[in-house]
């Protein structure tokens, strides 16, 4: 099972940009989390942390993308090492605040400015497997596996960190371990120059308009966002269910069997070939998603909502293996770290509008209220992949730059074709010879 991955981490520089990129990830499974247990703790309101988690991912989804566009033309490590510092600041000033009893509004800056600056180095990390692997569509699919595969095991080991630090040592102290890991990593993965991809001289052609444009990416950042909102709403549902049941320190292990799932899956699925286009599989992994989380609502015991996370979590890693690697097909080379960066962030604004709604209904309704709203989130993902489904499977094949003004196809009546095509391809999976 491991050969393939044996094989793209031998390439030169792979296995050292790969791990420092997982470490300077850690703050994405870490700082949500770490702000809800810590304002909660420190202020009493599951309503304000949410709030300002929500801030902190809003601003990651409003900078990051205009971070990303600065990467592609200017270099990694020329924008990334300035920006760290600024996210560094800002968590420590927002940890700061906290512990003082400061008014929210200063929460809300501090959590502002360490958003806005800490950029996605999944991205920077999936664009510099793009540039050592070329045009290796089968390598590259391994390699965006691997990187899935490690997020998932950032969401394993995070949540259980910052729930543990802070409920047994500090409220604030599961932000400390992400700040260490955003700053080592961060600078580590920027001082790896020899695998950084090359920069376009400043006076070659440049693409012209925005990727935002096709319209097969905004039904993508829709699906993304629904399916961030499940994952924001599910996170702050978790520990506050936790919470009623007495074993508040369970939240944190609970969230890591749900990535653990996806782990799993994201592995195995790395190792094969697949037959089957992009789209369809993107849109049935979401499809199987939504259908895992409604159970959600239906358990009242932690080992169970354990074991339905675990199962459910299958269906995660594939899902936005697939999303990253249509990104690859439907942006120009040279914007690709852009076009990740937008679903990327379109996945963070699901999770702060998920965790400050869910956050508002659990004050009101309890932990249920909450798993309530990641329903909801999971139904609006499918909806909108099902709409947009004749969007996707026109531009699944191939390179459909930017540069290109798109025909934006009608979606009516896309629904029923996208239901029709997934039992085809359910039916065609079970009699044709497995590749």
């Amino acid at each position: 099972m491991l050969g393939p991955y044996k094989d793209v981490l031998s390439r030169p520089g792979a296995l050292r940009f790969s791990a420092a990129g997982t470490l300077a990830r850690l703050p994405m499974s870490m700082v949500g989390i770490g702000i809800v247990l810590m304002v909660q703790s420190l202020y009493g309101s599951y309503g304000l942390a949410g709030r300002v988690s929500a801030v902190y991912v809003v601003a990651q989804a409003v900078c990051s993308p205009q971070l990303a566009r600065f990467v592609d033309r200017y270099g990694q490590a020329r924008i990334m090492r300035p920006a760290v510092g600024v996210a560094a600041v800002g968590l420590v000033g927002l940890v700061t605040a906290a512990v003082l009893s400061a008014p929210e509004a200063v929460l809300y800056v501090a959590a502002a400015v360490t958003g806005a600056a800490i950029g996605s180095f999944g991205s920077l990390v999936r664009a510099r497997w793009s540039f050592l692997l070329g045009d290796d569509e089968r390598r590259i699919h391994t390699a965006y596996s691997l990187e899935s595969a490690l997020d998932e095991l950032v969401f394993v080991i995070g949540p259980v960190a910052a729930t543990l630090l802070a409920t047994g040592v500090t409220p604030s102290a599961g932000l400390v371990v992400p700040l260490v890991a955003m700053v080592v990593g961060g600078y580590w993965f920027c001082s790896l120059r020899a695998t950084e991809p090359p920069v376009a001289p400043a006076d070659a052609p440049r693409p012209r308009g925005s990727v935002l444009r096709n319209p097969a990416m905004l039904v993508l950042m829709l699906v993304f966002v629904g399916m961030g909102s499940l994952f924001g709403a599910n996170d702050v549902s978790t520990v506050a269910f936790a919470d009623e049941a007495g074993k508040k320190s369970l939240a944190g292990p609970v969230l890591a069997v749900f990535a653990a799932g996806s782990l799993l899956s994201g592995l195995l699925y790395g190792t094969r070939h697949w037959k089957r286009p992009l789209h369809q599989r993107f849109a049935t992994g979401t499809v199987a998603l939504a259908a895992g989380v409604t159970l959600f609502f239906f358990v009242h015991s932690l080992p169970v909502l354990a074991a339905v996370m675990f199962v459910t979590g299958f269906a995660i890693a594939p899902t936005l293996i697939n999303g990253n690697g249509m990104v690859q097909q439907l942006v120009a080379p040279e914007r690709l770290t852009e076009g990740l960066t937008w679903v990327g962030t379109s996945l963070g604004v699901g999770v702060s509008v998920g965790s400050s709604i869910a956050g508002a209904q659990i004050d009101a309704h309890g932990s249920h209220g909450g798993f309530r709203v990641a329903m909801v989130s999971a139904a609006v993902a499918v909806i909108a992949v099902l709409a947009g489904y004749r969007t996707l499977r026109g531009r699944h094949d191939g390179h459909v730059h930017d540069a290109i003004e798109p025909e934006s196809p009608s979606a009516t009546g896309g629904a029923a074709v996208a239901a029709a095509e997934l039992a085809e391809c359910v039916e065609h999976d079970r009699t044709r010879p497995q590749p």
